[in-house]
């Protein structure tokens, strides 16, 4: 009987009668390293210590279990004469667990020079520390060594090299390992769909997704979640229809995936359905998926059903508390945030870098400057968070907002680091909303050096040159966003009626209803110009952020889906308007005097139509100006004597319009 015969049929005495066993069989069980340690010396007592067999399974606890402790996994490993090809994969395998992937690479060298045939379960790990590492010619050279070796069918080293050249931005190279590969599998398709989308080339992800001959919910989950973080949410709508005909089950990662597109929408009725549906089938609600469904309720104007949806959370995780806080920021409403965050810390849930984050944003919407220096520096003096370029930020918004911008330049001279221009751009749409047009000329010229391809940076700068009538300087800024390319972004409004999301563009007449969306602008504002409404020409004039001054003022998007609406609407319905862009003066203007300054009168107009209706939204003065993400404001119902409505704390500094709880009945 040799050594290895008599050690695995040797019974083990280690003072626990589960370990009445042969040590081999012992290490399947292991669970700590003082047991591992114990077999271990039974090993090295029989004379196993050069034994591949047996110390190849004490490595393979050490390097890959929970348990384990790569270090002396690799003291083990230099004992060893001639490692074979299984004990090299293990300690690669843990070198990647412990994300030393530079490691990885060298150890596969020390491998093949020490004349050890790799195998196929070599090569997956390899290629994805070069993944990770970056290590281009590395990585080609791991492809060849697939192909020497005779694993070019091998799928899992194929998958692995699709990703790695994904990961490389090398595309063609790897669609032709995807071509080459005798039999794809749904890893190799979805691989190849979220590369394209990955690098922006989200038409090939289709090509590729609509060649696939069978689909499963994996498959059509990566090409909705491609048109989502492409924004592109009206053609994850109408895939998701597609989804549907075909009889495919929706699971929480589609379902994810289609609650951001509703978000991006402001598409609340599409978004109730999913999340109707999830509950009725079952999906579990983890912590991600219901974060996902709190967003969409904060960002369609729905802040009730998002604490419905928080507060019946068995288990809240971070991601959680921190989306109702944010939710809880973009309406303004600062003191409820503050005060979730307390509930937040007696819950003994230790708030991270993204909760002070939206703190600090929940104090600049709301202009609590003393709450927002106290929270800046409790982050640190409590939680030990020290502040970064988001924290800064939101700080010198804050100061900006409240008109205190030569605190905010001080704060930014006292960043540790160099401001970037999503800081800086906050002092510069304070100096707009201000008129300081010194500084704003010297903050937007180094803004837009930092983001040249940034079209909102020269709009900003060009815009506060026009209020100051120097039109040499705008014709300056034009031009230079001409020379370099840069196009702004076209301005759209979205509203979401009986489940169809309806999209303009200002002076836009390709809605089937135009002829009557447009005799209903004409009376809305027909009715509010005999009461005193003025239209802001300046923004025709100069103001090239917004809608396109060639299409007339009266058409802008916003104007179009509020006719709409109110065309359509039934009694004690909802409306609920998403701009990409921020809102322009003018409708800004109109739509206070809509709904809050002429109350009377929008009251009778509104009755005609049997709507009640009241707006939550930040006004132009209060948006910062720095923002590229979606700016949405909401018609919703509301008490006309809720306390908000009475104190009217939420007035924009500029204007003094409540920007929280308008009410009309």
């Amino acid at each position: 009987m040799t050594s290895l015969q008599l050690l695995q049929a040797t019974p083990s005495y280690l003072g626990s009668p589960k370990n009445h066993c042969s040590p081999l069989h012992g290490l399947e069980s292991c669970s700590t390293m003082a047991e591992l340690k114990q077999y271990h010396s039974q090993i090295i007592r029989f004379g196993l210590s050069s034994d591949n067999d047996a110390i190849g399974r004490v490595i393979k606890f050490c390097a890959v279990s929970n348990s384990g402790d790569l270090g002396y996994a690799l003291k083990v490993f230099d004992t060893l004469p001639h490692p074979d090809a299984f004990i090299y994969n293990t300690i690669i395998r843990g070198y990647l667990q412990c994300q030393l992937t530079r490691n990885c690479i060298f150890l596969y060298s020390q491998m093949l020079r020490g004349s050890v045939t790799p195998n196929k379960f070599t090569f997956p790990p390899v290629i994805r520390a070069c993944c990770v590492e970056s290590a281009i010619e590395e990585g080609k050279q791991v492809h060849a060594h697939v192909l020497k070796f005779g694993y070019g069918s091998d799928g899992f080293s194929q998958n692995n090299l699709i990703h790695m050249y994904v990961n490389f931005h090398s595309l063609e190279e790897a669609r032709k390992v995807f071509d080459k590969m005798p039999q794809q599998d749904v890893v190799s398709w979805t691989t190849l769909i979220t590369g394209y989308s990955q690098w922006g080339f989200v038409d090939d992800a289709f090509e590729v997704f609509d060649s696939m001959p069978e689909k499963n919910s994996v498959c059509w989950n990566a090409m909705i979640a491609a048109y989502v973080q492409s924004n592109r949410f009206h053609d994850a709508f109408v895939l998701f229809d597609r989804m549907r005909l075909e009889k495919v089950s929706l699971d929480k990662f589609v379902a994810a995936s289609m609650l951001s597109a509703c978000t991006g929408l402001g598409a609340l009725e599409q978004g109730e359905w999913i999340y109707g549906y999830i509950k009725k089938s079952g999906i579990e609600l983890d912590s991600k998926l219901a974060t996902t469904v709190i967003d969409m309720y904060c960002k369609c104007g729905c802040l009730d059903k998002a604490f419905e949806v928080f507060n019946g959370l068995t288990c809240k995780g971070i991601s959680s508390w921190n989306c109702m806080i944010g939710g809880l920021a973009m309406h303004g409403k600062g003191e409820a945030a503050i005060e979730l965050l307390k509930e937040m810390e007696r819950d003994l849930v230790a708030p991270d870098y993204i909760t002070f984050v939206n703190v600090l944003s929940a104090c600049a919407h709301s202009g609590l400057v003393e709450e927002g220096w106290h929270y800046f520096l409790y982050m640190t003096e409590v939680h030990g968070i020290e502040p970064g370029k988001e924290h800064f930020g939101c700080m010198v918004d804050l100061l900006g907002r409240a008109g205190l911008l030569e605190d905010a330049r001080k704060l930014i001279n006292e960043m540790p680091t160099s401001p970037d221009a999503g800081v800086l751009g906050a002092l510069l749409g304070a100096c707009k909303i201000h008129g300081n047009i010194e500084l704003g000329e010297e903050i937007g010229k180094k803004v837009i050096e930092l983001e040249p391809r940034n079209s909102g940076r020269y709009v900003l700068l060009a815009n506060m040159y026009a209020n100051a009538g120097r039109w040499e300087d705008v014709a300056n800024v034009r031009k230079l966003m001409n020379d370099r390319g840069v196009k702004k972004a076209p301005g759209f409004s979205v509203i979401e009626l009986e489940g169809v999301v309806n999209e303009f563009i200002a002076g836009g007449r390709a809605h089937p209803q135009a002829k009557e969306i447009y005799a209903k602008v004409d009376e809305m504002l027909e009715r509010i110009q005999s009461i005193g409404y003025v239209p802001d020409m300046d923004g025709v004039l100069h103001d090239i952020d917004e809608e396109e001054r060639e299409n007339p003022l009266y058409y802008h998007s916003e104007k179009l889906a509020i006719a709409l609406g109110l065309l359509k609407t039934m009694p004690g319905a909802t409306l609920r308007i998403t701009k990409n862009l921020r809102v322009c003066k003018d409708c800004h203007n109109a739509t206070i005097q809509l709904l809050c300054d002429f109350e009377p009168y929008f009251v009778r107009l509104l009755a005609a139509y049997r709507v009640n209706l009241a707006i939550t939204y930040m006004c132009l003065h209060s948006q910062s100006q720095d923002y590229d993400d979606l700016n949405s404001f909401f018609f919703h119902d509301t008490d006309q004597n809720s306390e908000i409505a009475k104190k009217g704390d939420r007035a924009c500094r500029i204007c003094n319009y409540v920007l929280l709880g308008f009410a009309i009945s």
